[in-house]
C-alpha cells in the first residue's frame, strides 16, 4: 500500500515538468503538483500509519480535487486570467472542510466532502466531452472508467477485509500480493487522475 503511491508520485511530476518546459497556465501545474502531494502523503500514511500522516493523505484529496474543479470551469476562459470568485469559493470549501474535519475526526464526513467534489468533476468532465469537445471522450471515459474501478475495488477491500486476508494467507505470496485491492486504489485512482489532468 506504500509503494503503489508512486503512480501519484511519478506521472505527475514528470507532468508538471512538462507544463512547465510546454509554458502552460499555472493551473495545470497546480493540478499535477497537488496530485504528487496526494501520493506523498498517502505514501507517509501507509508507511507509518500514524493519525497526523493519515491527514497528508486526506486533506490533499480535498485540495486536489478542488484544483480539479478549478481547471474544469476554466477551461473555456481566455488564457491567464483568474477566476477570482471561483478561487475563493474552493479556497473557502477547503479550509471549512480542513477545520472542520480536523475537530470531528470523523471519516465518513472526508468521505461525502470528497465525493461531492469528485461528483461535480464527473458532470463537469461529462458536459465538456458531450457538448463541447467530443474528440476526447475517449480519454474522459477512460480516465472515469480507470478511476471507478479504483473505486470499487476500495470498496470491496473495505467491505470484505477479514475474508480476503484469511483468503489472501491460503495463497502463494505472488497472488496473494496481486489481491491487494486497496493497493489497486491506489494505482487506478492515480492513474486516472493523471489522465483526468491530461483531459
Amino acid at each position: 500500500n506504500t509503494v503503489s503511491n508512486l503512480i501519484f508520485i511519478l506521472p505527475p511530476i514528470y507532468g508538471a515538468i512538462q507544463t512547465y518546459k510546454d509554458g502552460l497556465e499555472k493551473r495545470y501545474l497546480a493540478a499535477y503538483l497537488c496530485l504528487t502531494a496526494v501520493g506523498l502523503g498517502s505514501w507517509c500514511f501507509h508507511m507509518t500509519m500514524k493519525y497526523e500522516m493519515q491527514l497528508l493523505d486526506e486533506l490533499p484529496m480535498i485540495y486536489s480535487c478542488c484544483v480539479f474543479v478549478y481547471c474544469l470551469y476554466e477551461c473555456f476562459k481566455y488564457k491567464n486570467t483568474v477566476n477570482y470568485p471561483l478561487l475563493f469559493l474552493l479556497i473557502t470549501y477547503s479550509f471549512v472542510v480542513s477545520i472542520v474535519y480536523l475537530n470531528l475526526k470523523e471519516p465518513v464526513f472526508h468521505q461525502i466532502m470528497y465525493g461531492t467534489l469528485v461528483s461535480i468533476i464527473v458532470l463537469r468532465s461529462v458536459y465538456i466531452v458531450l457538448w463541447v469537445y467530443p474528440w476526447l471522450r475517449g480519454l474522459g471515459y477512460t480516465s472515469l472508467t480507470v478511476f471507478l474501478m479504483g473505486f470499487f475495488l476500495w470498496n470491496v477491500d473495505n467491505i470484505f477485509c477479514d475474508k480476503l486476508r484469511t483468503l489472501r494467507e491460503k495463497m502463494p505470496p505472488v497472488v496473494g500480493a496481486v489481491t491487494q485491492f486497496h493497493a489497486w486504489w491506489h494505482i487506478l485512482t492515480g492513474l486516472g487522475s493523471y489522465l483526468h489532468i491530461l483531459l
